[in-house]
């Protein structure tokens, strides 16, 4: 009888100190998950990308309400939805009508800790929704759109300049991301390849006209001549690489110069570009010999997962 008791209090301890699933489930940061769901998912998941043009996966609303009819709890759908992330692949997919309009979602690399706080978030809070899918679902399911979840409220109070810059930045990487993954997704990396080779200069001028700030994405292993670092930011591109290198949380460089804002924060490679910026384990044969013809000069190549590939530089007024 003893034994019985102490084996059964040992198991009553160990299910009341898992402090990870405690940190990801109750205890984390709504703020930060907020920013990881809109910096890593919005991309392709675009809130205001239209129904029928210009999408190039279902809105993460969309997939919160999938995944939610079959969870029974918050532990299943966090479950859920790290286990497609971690390997999407047609059979593993619950939501199949997307899969066969979008084809399957590119696999992105994210930490345990990362997708548990956004699946968290997406099963806690209420997400942006695109203003045609309240009707879409009413079409779809004959019944009116209720989401589930807490009102997120954002915050209101004055923007540092920090986030400021990474606003820019993360609204730039939208506008470039979905164009490329929507090449990648539904031609091929080659056709990715000559659309940033011919847009990605035109349409980051026309992100840094609309917020009347010069913005750039440079490096020290640049593919272009036009986005090579000079000598101050490549001092900050070995910063970045250190403290990415290290597993340490990366924050943005802000630096003020008489009426001007200088904002620096690393680009970092996934799985995607390494199908244009990898080895030639990760990239494919069609590539590498058209990358000489577009690319004369090309060093941005070599890469893993997880690296700093370069940084956005932006400048701005003070506000």
């Amino acid at each position: 009888m003893r034994i019985l008791y102490t084996l059964l209090l040992i198991v009553l301890v160990g299910c009341k100190s898992d402090p990870e699933k405690k940190e990801v489930t109750e205890a984390y940061k709504p703020e930060e998950a907020h920013a990881l769901l809109t910096q890593k998912c919005y991309v392709g998941h675009s809130v205001t990308a239209e129904h029928d043009s210009g999408r190039i996966a279902p809105p993460m609303v969309a997939v919160k309400t999938r995944y939610l009819k079959e969870a029974n709890s918050k532990e299943e759908f966090i479950q859920a939805i790290s286990a497609f992330v971690n390997e999407p692949s047609e059979g593993n997919a619950k939501m199949r009508g997307a899969v066969k309009r979008f084809g399957v979602m590119p696999y992105q690399q994210f930490s345990k800790e990362e997708l548990s706080m956004m699946a968290a978030f997406m099963y806690d809070y209420q997400l942006e929704s695109p203003e045609w899918f309240a009707e879409h679902y009413q079409e779809k399911h004959s019944g009116n759109f209720e989401q589930e979840g807490k009102v997120f409220q954002t915050k209101t109070d004055e923007k540092s300049y920090a986030e400021i810059g990474m606003n820019y930045a993360l609204e730039t990487k939208k506008v470039l991301g979905k164009n490329l993954m929507g090449k990648m997704q539904q031609e091929s990396p080659v056709a990715a390849l000559t659309f940033c080779n011919v847009q990605a200069l035109p349409l980051t001028d026309s992100m840094a006209t609309k917020y009347n700030a010069t913005i750039k994405r440079v490096s020290d292993k640049n593919r272009n001549p036009v986005n090579a670092a000079n000598t101050e930011e490549v001092g900050y591109i070995n910063e970045f690489q250190k403290i990415v290198a290290a597993g340490e949380k990366v924050k943005p460089i802000v630096k003020e110069e008489g009426d001007s804002v200088h904002f620096y924060a690393p680009i970092v490679t996934n799985a995607m570009c390494l199908k244009c910026h990898g080895t030639e384990a990760t990239m494919a044969p069609e590539v590498r010999m058209k990358l000489p013809e577009l690319y004369p000069m090309d060093k941005a190549i070599g890469y893993s997962e997880n690296e700093v590939r370069g940084i956005w530089s932006i400048t701005f007024d003070k506000q």
